[in-house]
């Protein structure tokens, strides 16, 4: 296995509990993210290393960027617009009124302009999460159930492929995706991953050139896949507690990584914020509220 030591730049001191969910937004320059445990949204400005911390009613798993400047954010109370500039939180829907013990975890808006978003027993307890899709005027569909963790979403460059993981397994399980429907279809497993090698399948991001990363959590590591399932190379992070990487700074070539606080060797290791320098370029993100047009051949 291809196992490499990227320089890395811790970008902010602050420790997070749980953070995820990082979102570059080339609009604003800045990396949005969330730490869930603690609940805020952050942003990081990468040039002026200026993080502001936005806090939450409830814990928050997951965010999206909006046609109109906003932030989508799924929270346990439900899936909220929130306004950076008025700090606004305006309710859209709640997916789970009917499982009080879940909460909305890993989430991304899609090619098809909805929010994804997934949701866990917030005890891990129990395979009561699901998938669901959220279109701009709030009604949400149920795609998947009987999921332990609901986590991994991105989409390949071409808007044709899903990829999803259940933290139950190791797998990471790819779907042919309809990005006018929305619907999914022909389940399959890219690659399932070995924990001891690559860690567990966390959060995970597209590049342009459709390759899968995948943040393998407890192992340090950030794990290229290609869209044939082979396991490129893995990145050694300085930290065990990698949750989610992607793409963004001015050319898409910074790869961000967050992490949480974990124990190890009976020493806390706080989570932080990473960056690097990286080789190739994320593909495009997605804006709830504005489908995105077919990607040129």
């Amino acid at each position: 296995m291809n196992i490499i030591e990227p320089l890395m730049t811790v970008c902010t001191d602050a420790p997070f509990e749980l953070a995820e969910s990082p979102l570059w937004d080339a609009q604003r320059e800045v990396l949005w993210f969330v730490d869930i445990d603690a609940p805020a949204l952050f942003s990081f400005h990468p040039v002026t290393r200026e993080l502001t911390r936005f806090d939450m009613p409830s814990p928050i798993g997951c965010i999206g960027l909006t046609h109109d400047n906003r932030i989508i954010a799924g929270l346990k109370s439900g899936v909220h617009l929130f306004d950076p500039r008025t700090r606004e939180l305006q309710f859209l829907v709640n997916p789970e009124p009917d499982r009080p013990d879940n909460r909305l975890n890993d989430g991304k808006v899609g090619p098809d302009g909805c929010f994804w978003v997934g949701s866990m027993d917030q005890n891990s307890i129990n395979t009561t999460g699901a998938l669901y899709r959220v279109t701009p005027n709030g009604q949400c569909t149920r795609v998947l159930d009987n999921l332990f963790v609901s986590n991994g979403l991105a989409w390949s460059p071409d808007h044709r492929t899903l990829y999803h993981t259940d933290g139950i397994s190791a797998a990471i399980n790819a779907y042919d995706f309809d990005p006018v429907s929305g619907e999914i279809s022909n389940p399959r497993v890219l690659i399932t991953l070995d924990f001891e090698q690559t860690g567990w399948p966390d959060g995970g991001t597209v590049d342009l050139e459709g390759n899968y990363w995948s943040a393998g959590i407890y192992r340090g590591r950030i794990n290229q896949i290609s869209p044939q399932g082979e396991l490129l190379r893995s990145l050694q992070m300085p930290v065990i507690g990698t949750t989610m990487p992607c793409f963004g700074g001015s050319d898409g070539r910074t790869l961000f990584v967050t992490s949480l606080t974990v124990e190890v060797d009976d020493q806390e290791q706080a989570g932080t914020l990473l960056s690097c320098d990286i080789d190739i370029q994320g593909a495009p993100i997605f804006t709830f509220g504005q489908p995105a047009p077919s990607p040129s051949h």
